[in-house]
């Protein structure tokens, strides 16, 4: 996906959940972090960085050790500075795997090992058709919010 469809999509998620504009902002950095990563296509030789995209910047496990050390981090003695650092780590980390899910519905992404790449393409990156699917997103959290699934899903984040 673009990146702004990235944010676009992962942002409308979460504030869908949290109803909070600062987490959704977390969110945001986080779901273009792993294209950012890679580096940039045109600043280089682009068929060399097309062979690594969706390689190890695209693992999901890296961004579950994050949010699981920023969880960690979350319930220790560290004052509210450290509590505050944690949350950001949380919803970067959420940020990034929306990032992931978002690219495996328009390609293959790494699953279990970076080489190890699964997915579906339901659309080509820059489409018609992934602009639809975003605008399809954004509709259906408008629809869905308040609902008793949005709400439930932000008890159990601890944000509703």
């Amino acid at each position: 996906m673009k990146w702004v469809n990235h944010q676009v999509v992962t942002g409308v998620l979460v504030y869908s959940v949290t109803e909070d504009l600062l987490l959704t902002v977390y969110s945001m950095a986080g779901a273009i972090l792993p294209d950012k990563l890679e580096g940039n296509p045109q600043a280089g030789d682009y068929w060399r960085w097309r062979s690594r995209h969706r390689g190890w910047s695209h693992w999901p496990l890296l961004y579950f050790a994050l949010l699981g050390l920023s969880l960690r981090f979350a319930h220790g003695a560290y004052g509210a500075a450290g509590g505050e650092l944690a949350v950001i780590g949380v919803y970067f980390s959420i940020g990034a795997l929306l990032h992931i899910a978002e690219d495996a519905v328009c390609g293959r992404v790494p699953l279990l090992t970076p080489g190890d790449k699964h997915g579906v393409k339901l659309f080509a990156v820059g489409s018609y058709l992934e602009y639809l699917f975003s605008i399809g997103v954004v509709l259906l959290c408008y629809l869905g919010h308040g609902s008793g699934a949005m709400a439930w899903l932000g008890r159990v984040l601890g944000t509703g």
